[in-house]
Formats: C-alpha cells, sequence, structure tokens
C-alpha cells in the first residue's frame, strides 16, 4: 500500500464531535486523492477515534480503486454524520450517576454498539492480509501511566506487555479512546493474565494484567503519535531502536481544542483541578505538536501536520488552496469537546474546513501531488 515505495500514516486526534467531523473531513480529501487505500497504519483517539472506528468496521464495504473508495460518502460520512446528528454525553453521564452497578463509560459504549458498531469485534476488522491498514485505538492507563493500544491484531501497552489472544468489542475500545474524566472513566478491562506476553518487571504485573482502568487516550497523547514516529523522550530523543514502529510519511489532523486563557481561574479546589488537568494536557500536546512540526522542518521526518486553527495565511502566497481566512473558519476551533448534537451547518463547516487544510498540507508540506479538488465534499457549506 505504500506510496513512492513509503509507507504512510495518518493519526486522527481527540476533541468530541469537533474532532471527529475535521477528521472525517481529513480522511474524505485522501479518498478523493486516491491515498486512502494506501495508508499503512491508521490511529485515532476520542473524538478522532469514533470516526476511525466507523472507517475501520465499514471497510470491506468500501469499493477502493486506486486507493480511491468510490462509495465513502454513503458508508462512512453518512454514519458518522448521523451520530454527531445526536447528543449522547449527558444521556450517557446520567445514566451512569443514577443506575447502580453500571458505569457511565459503559453506557457510553452501549451507544456505540447500538448506533454503530453492533457487537464487532477488533479481531473481526479486516487485516493487513486483507488489504486493510493497522487500525490503532489509543486509550490511557490510568494504572501504569502510559498509552494502551487497541488494535486488530492485539491490545498492548508498553509496561505490561502485548495480548495476541483478547478480542475486545469495537464499541469499548471506541469508549475507552474517548472516556474523558472524570465523567466516563474509567472504563475496566478484565484480561486473563496469561494471554499476555514480554512487558516490565512490574511486582504486581499479573494484577495490572488482569484488571485494566483506562481513560480517555487524550489524557496521555491527544494526537496518537507512537505508532507512527515511534517513542521519544521529552527531547525528542528515539527510545526505541529501529524503524518498527515508524511510517516514512506522517499525516497528523489535530483538531484539539486551542488552550484558553483564564483571567480569573476558579478557586473552587474541584474546579482549580479541573484546570491543572487541562492544562497538563494541553502542555504534552503542544510539546509533541512541535517536535513534530521540527522534525518536519530540519527534514528529519516526510509529512505533513494540519490543526484545526491552522490559518491558510500559513501557507506559501502561491499554494492553490479551496479557501481562505474567515470569521467562519476562526470560529470552528471554538466549538465545546462535546459528545453534543450539531446542526448541518456546523458539520458541513467542520468537514470541509478539514478536506481543505488537509487538501493544502498534502502538496504544500508532505510533497504530495494529489489532482486539484473538484468541490467540496458538503457542497451547501462552503468556506
Amino acid at each position: 500500500m505504500a506510496v513512492d515505495g513509503k509507507t504512510m500514516g495518518l493519526a486522527l486526534s481527540g476533541g468530541g464531535y469537533r474532532a471527529t467531523l475535521f477528521g472525517l473531513g481529513s480522511l474524505w480529501r485522501l479518498n478523493d486523492a486516491g491515498l486512502l487505500g494506501r495508508l499503512d497504519r491508521i490511529t485515532g483517539v476520542s473524538g478522532g477515534a469514533i470516526v476511525l472506528g466507523v472507517l475501520a468496521h465499514a471497510w470491506r464495504q468500501l469499493r477502493l480503486a486506486d486507493g480511491r473508495a468510490s462509495n465513502f460518502a454513503e458508508v462512512v460520512a453518512a454514519p458518522v454524520r448521523r451520530l454527531c446528528s445526536s447528543t449522547i454525553d449527558i444521556g450517557a453521564g446520567v445514566a451512569g450517576t443514577l443506575v447502580p452497578g453500571k458505569s457511565a463509560g459503559e453506557f457510553l459504549a452501549d451507544r456505540y454498539r447500538q448506533d454503530l458498531f453492533g457487537d464487532t469485534g477488533l479481531k473481526a476488522l479486516p487485516s493487513l492480509a486483507d488489504g486493510a491498514p493497522i487500525f490503532i485505538f489509543y486509550a490511557t492507563n490510568l494504572q501504569t501511566g502510559r498509552s494502551f493500544r487497541f488494535r486488530q491484531d492485539y491490545i498492548a501497552d508498553y509496561m505490561l506487555g502485548m495480548a495476541h489472544n483478547v478480542d475486545i468489542a469495537l464499541a469499548v475500545a471506541v469508549a475507552a479512546s474517548s472516556a474523558f474524566p472524570p465523567i466516563f472513566s474509567p472504563i475496566v478491562l478484565k484480561t486473563d493474565p496469561a494471554a499476555w506476553t514480554e512487558g516490565s518487571a512490574l511486582p504486581e504485573l499479573d494484577a495490572l494484567r488482569r484488571r485494566i482502568v483506562l481513560a480517555d487516550g487524550g489524557v496521555y497523547d491527544n494526537m496518537g503519535l507512537e505508532a507512527l514516529v515511534g517513542r521519544h523522550d521529552g527531547n525528542g530523543a528515539a527510545l526505541e531502536a529501529g524503524d518498527a514502529n515508524k511510517v516514512d510519511i506522517v499525516l497528523a489532523s489535530d483538531a484539539g481544542a486551542p488552550f484558553e486563557v483564564e483571567d480569573s481561574p476558579h478557586e473552587d479546589k474541584l474546579r482549580q483541578l479541573g484546570r491543572v488537568r487541562d492544562i497538563l494536557i494541553d502542555q504534552t500536546r503542544a510539546l509533541r505538536k512541535r517536535w513534530l512540526v521540527a522534525e518536519f522542518t530540519a527534514k528529519r521526518q516526510r509529512g505533513a501536520y494540519w490543526g484545526i486553527g491552522t490559518r491558510m495565511a500559513a501557507f506559501a502566497p502561491g499554494a492553490p488552496r479551496m479557501a481562505v481566512d474567515s470569521a467562519a473558519s476562526d470560529a470552528l476551533k471554538q466549538v465545546p469537546t462535546r459528545l453534543a448534537a450539531f446542526d448541518d451547518e456546523r458539520q458541513g463547516q467542520l468537514i470541509n474546513w478539514g478536506y481543505a487544510l488537509c487538501d493544502i498540507s498534502l502538496r504544500a508540506n508532505a510533497g504530495l501531488a494529489p489532482p486539484l479538488p473538484s468541490g467540496w465534499p458538503v457542497p451547501e457549506w462552503p468556506l
């Protein structure tokens, strides 16, 4: 599936339905460019994991030819847009509070089963042998403090090791990835410790493998980059030898919300803790973004980054583009991070903005040369 002999991966960030729809626009442009069917790995976090789950679930239905699916709008975009027309966070959150013995995260997984995935397990998803990319859903392990990966072929944690013979429902994997604390976390997995291999020499390793406590993948890495660039320390130095965890071309679609300045932070202790959590998450995200862009700039890594706050003015004046910066595009980064219903206009704008930024980034930064777009994916709401 390589492009010009190079492997290629895409990261779809977290950010609620905002990220789901922005990521859908990115996928739509890659599809129209004939690149969707040539991706080797796709990672998803939180809102990005939702659209990735829909893509993975629908992959066998895609009519792919030359890297492009002629029915992408019907089998991927349509179910995503239906979900984003409904509010699911309030109902799941309230039910988790009122119903004894069942958490809000479990109710969230139930909604994903009902609305999108049914009882499909990760192992039922198409594999590399079927011509599909590796689909990677990221959660955060609250016990080890590391990212937790769900793939078609295994689940893994850097400290727990790998388990190849454990099948997890796709709805549970997506729910774990989008279990934003404290409302939807934790989601608890129970596995047989004997199913795991490798891992670190933790004294309570079997207990940690038996009951795994997970939260939103964005707590550790809201961009889901590790599976594309390998593991690095805070200074960008590689922590793993070789390039088994790297792809040649890294594409990053980031709809994480820009950090907001608060003139008068809350003095209430619980709200202070929420603010501190947001600062810590934003700091790790900013470090990863700066490192990735620095790698691109220094030509150590080929690829492109586009964020919901990226401005068209940042690209060279002569670069062909579908849109210009406007009040409408600027407003999209302020859309709340929720799983709450968006109307057709907001959906269309988010999809089109992700499409337009992906388009110019592929040509201007990733060194790819897809044909120019013939029009907007959602023509009713051009930008």
